[in-house]
């Protein structure tokens, strides 16, 4: 493959280096569809916490959103939703400063809770918030039983950074499933956006908490928001999507 990849195609197709049917990550039509109404439906914030005693409680099934500062996890949320303003995007990185919930679903349907996680690995951020939020960090995942899953976001133009490989490291110690996404591909060429898709996912061969593949998105050109909708419907609690 050379050059960027047609929008169509890139929404289209496969995970690279996946062929279609061989990978949970590769939904067919209907859950496609179940993952598009779920997050058709109301999703709104329903909780912050920037202390561990301040987390509400444990209900529904709970997806966690890592990521280091500016990567693009509150423009990821709002692709997701569909909307534009739902969780704050900022050009200056640490401005999240707490734990954000956002419940997806609701009525007769699914339901799931995004909860937006503060971004790390930003040096211009005083230490003792740093160290504030990694506390808080490790409490909710080693704490927190309806996590089903996590999220960790990494920026396609440079892969895995070593606090992308901390928090994977934390979420093997917690045993939470974790799923890198890698984000902003649409600034990637084809060929070094699969090496770089290689390259990740070697490296997840020694993290057992980590799912083997990774989703390549763009909230940009919609690439793969379809497919990451489609496998967080899956982890909703039960109930007929109407």
């Amino acid at each position: 493959m050379t050059g960027q990849r047609d929008d169509t195609d890139a929404r289209n197709a496969a995970p690279l280096g996946v062929a279609p049917g061989d990978d949970p990550l590769d939904p067919g039509p209907a859950a496609i569809e179940a993952g598009r109404k779920l997050f058709a439906r109301d999703c709104v914030f329903v909780a912050g916490a920037a202390t561990r005693d301040r987390l509400p409680p444990a209900g529904l099934p709970e997806v966690a959103i890592a990521g280091r500062s500016n990567v693009g996890k509150s423009t990821l949320v709002n692709a997701l939703t569909g909307r534009t303003t739902l969780a704050r995007t900022s050009n200056t990185p640490g401005r999240t400063q707490q734990l954000n919930f956002f419940e997806a679903g609701g009525g007769s349907g699914p339901r799931l809770v995004l909860v937006d996680l503060p971004g790390y690995g930003f040096a211009k951020v005083p230490k003792e918030m740093v160290d504030a939020w990694t506390r808080l960090l490790k409490a909710y995942l080693r704490g927190r039983v309806t996590l089903r899953r996590a999220l960790v976001l990494v920026d396609a133009r440079h892969g895995l950074k070593p606090p992308d490989l901390e928090i994977l490291g934390l979420l093997d110690k917690a045993a939470v499933s974790a799923l890198v996404v890698l984000t902003k591909a649409d600034k990637v060429a084809g060929a070094e956006l699969e090496r770089t898709v290689a390259r990740v996912e070697a490296a997840l061969a020694e993290h057992p908490a980590a799912l083997p593949r990774v989703l390549v998105t763009s909230a940009r050109d919609g690439r793969g928001i379809d497919r990451l909708r489609a496998h967080l419907a899956e982890l909703a609690s039960p109930g007929p999507v109407v």
